[in-house]
């Protein structure tokens, strides 16, 4: 125990996580990590702080796929196996009398060169009655960067557009009219800054283009209705319906309907300033009044800044920038594309910025 107290006793910086999807992309993932030959490819997407493992067709002798690791140049423990064996520490005792040794929320980075195949994620109620999970998987996009592909700008696909029934859903999927389920989809552009929750039950796909930081429930269910990928991977039946069957997965689905306005209106959410001086600049991105899931908050460091905690563990990723990081005594150098573990033991932690401002995303579980 002693060792693990060592290990939560200060930040933990994390080693990056990629993870194997069947869309290709990661290429501006790699250019923010400043990797000296960056590539598009199968691992889109890096996953942070991670105690998830991923569900990929085929892959599923890689049980530790999407696990986080503590960075340590001998290679470091998992996340998940620190959090096992001194949850109160990690997690703090309220989180885990609520939710025992699950983190209730995980954190992705994405960065994708083609399109994602149309899907939605279960809400509470389909999880749990259908999947027998007790997470559904709604999440959150913070758009950080993006670019043109093919001439077109970063886009995103949310919700239904008025006239959809689940009959017509269903109709368009058997014939895999895929023109036609895109066309029922409001496509929005997006840019650096936007902010949008996608509620579990609605239909959705991150456009070509996109580079975004996701927080969500911490589960990897994706019912899709796209049969094969633009890439021609065929995906079997098992990952389509989750295990649910085709008559139940049309039932994940909200048949809500809602013009472009309505989606902006409703998901698109804007940011509230919590506080500003010559120092830093301090948002709300994500509060409880958007949803009781998870919260994200960006930090704009001039000079300092120092947040005190409130008992809940936290995530960060530093998305520009660099400077350093502490707690206490415990102060090291970060820079952007750095990832950390902030234990919920820790009372208050402090950023300063070097040379040009420092830009954290902090992610945070429910309350």
């Amino acid at each position: 125990m002693s060792n693990m107290k060592s290990y939560s006793s200060g930040i933990l910086k994390l080693e990056p996580t990629r993870v194997w999807r069947a869309y290709k992309g990661g290429k501006l993932l790699e250019e923010w990590h400043s990797a000296p030959n960056p590539q598009d490819g199968n691992f889109p997407e890096e996953w942070v702080a991670s105690a998830i493992s991923a569900r990929n067709p085929g892959r599923e002798t890689i049980p530790e796929e999407g696990l986080s690791r503590v960075s340590m140049p001998s290679g470091g423990p998992l996340l998940k196996d620190l959090i096992e064996q001194d949850p109160l520490s990690f997690l703090g005792r309220e989180h885990f009398e609520k939710y025992g040794c699950n983190m209730a929320v995980l954190v992705k980075l994405i960065d994708s060169l083609s399109r994602l195949i149309i899907q939605v994620h279960p809400d509470k109620e389909f999880a749990k009655s259908v999947l027998s999970s007790d997470y559904g998987k709604t999440e959150a996009w913070y758009i950080i960067g993006g670019r043109q592909i093919d001439g077109q700008d970063p886009y995103v696909l949310i919700g239904f557009k008025p006239g959809m029934t689940k009959e017509t859903w269903r109709t368009l999927f058997e014939k895999q009219d895929i023109e036609g389920m895109l066309n029922a989809l409001n496509k929005l552009s997006v840019k650096p800054g936007d902010v949008y929750l996608i509620e579990g039950g609605v239909p959705h796909a991150i456009g070509a283009g996109c580079f975004l930081i996701e927080i969500q429930e911490p589960t990897d269910y994706t019912l899709r209705v796209e049969r094969k990928t633009q890439q021609g991977i065929v995906f079997p039946d098992e990952h389509c319906h989750q295990g649910s069957g085709f008559d139940k997965m049309f039932d994940c689905f909200h048949y809500d309907c809602y013009t472009e306005a309505e989606v902006i209106k409703r998901w698109r959410l804007t940011p509230k300033l919590l506080s500003r001086d010559q120092s830093a600049e301090h948002w709300a991105l994500i509060d409880s009044e958007a949803t009781e899931l998870f919260e994200m908050q960006k930090v704009t460091v001039r000079q300092g800044f120092t947040q005190t905690m409130d008992g809940r563990y936290c995530i960060a990723v530093i998305a520009e920038g660099k400077g350093n990081i502490g707690s206490g005594d415990n102060k090291f150098d970060v820079c952007r594309g750095d990832l950390l573990f902030i234990p919920a033991c820790l009372d208050t932690i402090y950023f300063e910025a070097s040379g040009k401002p420092l830009e954290v995303i902090l992610c945070f579980p429910p309350k």
